[in-house]
């Protein structure tokens, strides 16, 4: 399967699950996004990462780096390969000598890393058809005239991650179907992916009830 290169576009305070995050990601090049709720320690140990912070003392994701290199282990790319029953699993690309190492890995986890070895993220089409948004064409003009304006950087993709915590998206049950398309649309124009999530998956409950 073709691999398809994905950039950390937004880090969002998720409104549909307590203590949670919601990472970003977008289409290197395309229109499509990859929202993945993860946990506030995993959205911590990203946040620290792309802000380039060095805590006093090596947070878990730096500690495992520094091991990886002491072994002279290098993380060459992560593959966000699968998606069952709602939970994204990963695998790390590793390179020691010679040889080519793929472990198993959460996806918030191998995110983490990552952006730590400047390494790039992938996924295939059928993760991105099955959870992946669809932002707007004035929207994806917008963020291509930001993009030229940015000098290009090797390995990971990032922007700015924004953190926001929203309001509620009010009970989705009593929406039609239209209804949802539109709320949709209008929360992923703003970047509240957060909700587009909790509204993408009432969109996909009602279309597996049919």
């Amino acid at each position: 399967m073709k691999k398809i290169e994905l950039e950390i576009v937004a880090l969002s305070h998720s409104i549909t699950q307590s203590h949670s995050y919601a990472v970003v990601l977008g289409e290197v090049g395309g229109i499509r996004r990859l929202p993945i709720v993860i946990g506030g320690f995993e959205a911590q140990a990203i946040a620290v990462a792309l802000e380039k912070m060095n805590p006093s003392r090596p947070l878990t994701h730096d500690l495992m780096k520094s091991m990886c290199t002491a072994f002279a282990i290098d993380l060459k790319e992560i593959i966000i390969n699968n998606l069952v029953d709602g939970t994204f699993f990963s695998q790390l690309v590793c390179q020691r000598d010679n040889d080519m190492i793929e472990i198993d890995s959460r996806t918030s986890d191998a995110i983490a890393l990552a952006i730590r070895f400047d390494c790039p993220i992938y996924t295939y089409d059928f993760i991105l058809d099955s959870a992946g948004l669809i932002i707007e064409e004035q929207e994806q003009e917008q963020e291509g005239e930001k993009e030229k304006a940015k000098p290009k950087e090797k390995g990971i993709k990032k922007s700015e991650p924004k953190i926001s915590s929203g309001v509620s998206t009010g009970d989705l049950s009593k929406a039609s179907l239209a209804e949802l398309n539109e709320m949709l649309q209008k929360y992923i124009e703003k970047e509240d992916y957060e909700k587009a999530i909790a509204v993408r998956d009432e969109i996909g409950r009602r279309k597996s009830q049919s």
